[in-house]
């Protein structure tokens, strides 16, 4: 189990969100932290502790008056770390390899895949066809209902009719090498993880995957060392003294990283 860091960049800046809370009309979000450093500041820093497979996530939509600053930031962070990390937002068939050619370990998609409440299989086709099926992260974001955790679309305000369950953990790892799954409805809330889904990933536990949501704590992080049989990886926001928590960076990286 390793840490994977995270730069989320909105309004072109390294920002830290509630999640569900993200609006396209307007910019808008409910902000946990704005940093006054840029996206290669932390993209330099990640590097320094050898910190690989992180995510950079572009907030805003192509059509925002932000989206062009969003994407320098972005762009920054991946030459600023060459290699060492992902990147995912606005990703599709046609602009996948412009962000492997400036640097990204591999791409993350989501609303090319995943979008009004369905899933686009045609899509998923043209990006495996496009960049191949070892360059493609999925984000399997999901969100409880009826006691069932369902792949939600559109600033994760949408459901599918996807369980995510070993049946479609099983299917969608034909298409890609990883998962980046957000527990959303803890995300941004710093108060605990989404057990049922560390338990189902580490049960599960084919290929590599990174667990976002409600870490707050090093005690968290042992409960989904336990559940996910150490197969899951993780990501901490704005629990993280680096994005304004209390949980101290140079503590989960000794603990956590990447040797």
């Amino acid at each position: 189990m390793k840490f994977r860091p995270c730069i989320d960049i909105h309004n072109g800046q390294v920002k830290q969100i509630v999640g569900g809370s993200l609006q396209d009309l307007g910019d808008k979000a409910c902000e946990n932290f704005v940093a006054t450093q840029d996206a290669a500041f932390f993209a330099k820093l990640y590097r320094r502790y050898n910190l690989k497979g992180g995510h950079i996530i572009l907030l805003n939509g192509k059509d925002s008056s932000y989206y062009e600053a969003t994407k320098a930031q972005a762009m920054s962070a991946l030459r600023a770390y060459p290699a060492g990390m992902q990147i995912g937002g606005g990703i599709n068939d046609e602009n996948a390899y412009e962000y492997l050619e400036c640097g990204a370990d591999k791409v993350i998609v989501t609303s090319y895949v995943f979008k009004d409440g369905k899933i686009s299989y045609e899509n998923l086709e043209k990006l495996v066809k496009a960049v191949g099926k070892e360059n493609l992260v999925l984000d399997l974001s999901c969100r409880k209902k009826d006691d069932n955790y369902y792949i939600v679309t559109d600033r994760w305000q949408k459901y599918t009719d996807v369980v995510l369950d070993e049946k479609s953990l099983d299917y969608f790892s034909s298409y890609c090498n990883e998962f980046l799954i957000h527990a959303v409805d803890v995300e941004g809330k710093a108060a605990g993880i989404e057990t049922r889904v560390a338990h189902l990933l580490g049960k599960w536990g084919k290929v590599p995957m990174t667990y976002a949501g409600g870490i707050h704590s090093l005690e968290d992080l042992e409960q989904l060392k336990v559940l996910g049989k150490e197969k899951i990886d993780f990501t901490i926001g704005s629990a993280l003294d680096l994005f304004g928590g209390k949980l101290e960076f140079d503590i989960v990286v000794k603990k956590f990283g990447q040797q």
